[in-house]
């Protein structure tokens, strides 16, 4: 692990995920809120999932199995939380994918030990070897690189960053807000600034490769990467 690594810690329930960082050694584990949509945050190294058996707009079940369908959470590690210690509900979370269940509601302490022990047994980073193949566009996620019809792209961090989110989320139009929630950055209190940087850096690096068209500013709402 490299310095300060971020832990994405995954919930449905809305409290859980203003629980406060929580930091041991060189990593920081965060909680961020999922939705039916999926994760609206850049998964960095291996997920860990909190799904709670009952959501306003669907079951856990079906958001576990459209989890596992989806490729930045191929290899996350999903818990069901369950109403209550129904052996029936156990059985249906396994099958439905889940890898374990807990009985509810979960504390900040009781997520940070379920993952905090399976963790320690050195299963992090599971999802980071992955390659993004978008046709012309690859972004090779291990590597840190990306390239346009082969074209190598050259960007920073931070820009290589922002092209890979918007890459896993592709014809969707986020605000500066969203992109910098995203990627983490949401303590910078020169954000939109910060956004503008990266846009610039992004769409000069797209260019050069000759894929200039792909980043698309739509006036008013923000950005979006044009992949159809």
């Amino acid at each position: 692990m490299g310095p300060m690594d971020r832990i994405s810690i995954f919930t449905t329930d809305s409290e859980a995920a203003q629980f406060a960082d929580f930091s041991q050694g060189e990593a920081v584990f965060t909680f961020t809120r999922l939705t039916p949509d999926g994760p609206r945050a850049l998964v960095d190294g291996r997920a860990w999932v909190f799904v709670d058996w009952l959501m306003d707009s669907l079951s856990g079940l079906e958001l576990v199995r459209r989890l596992r369908a989806d490729p930045r959470m191929r290899d996350a590690h999903i818990t069901m939380v369950l109403e209550e210690d129904d052996p029936e509900d156990r059985r249906r979370a396994l099958k439905a994918g889940a890898d374990d269940y807990a009985v509810g509601p979960l504390d900040r302490q009781a997520m940070l030990d379920r993952v905090l022990s399976l963790f320690a047994e050195g299963h992090a980073n599971g999802n980071s070897g992955h390659v993004l193949d978008l046709g012309d566009l690859q972004v090779n996620v291990a590597g840190q690189q990306a390239r346009w019809q082969d074209e190598l792209i050259v960007l920073r961090p931070n820009e290589f960053r922002l092209l890979r989110f918007l890459a896993e989320n592709p014809n969707r139009v986020f605000s500066r807000q969203e992109l910098i929630e995203a990627l983490g950055k949401d303590g910078d209190p020169d954000y939109l600034r910060t956004v503008d940087v990266w846009i610039k850096r992004l769409r000069q690096g797209l260019r050069n490769a000759g894929a200039g068209h792909l980043l698309r500013t739509v006036h008013g709402r923000g950005y979006v990467l044009d992949l159809i």
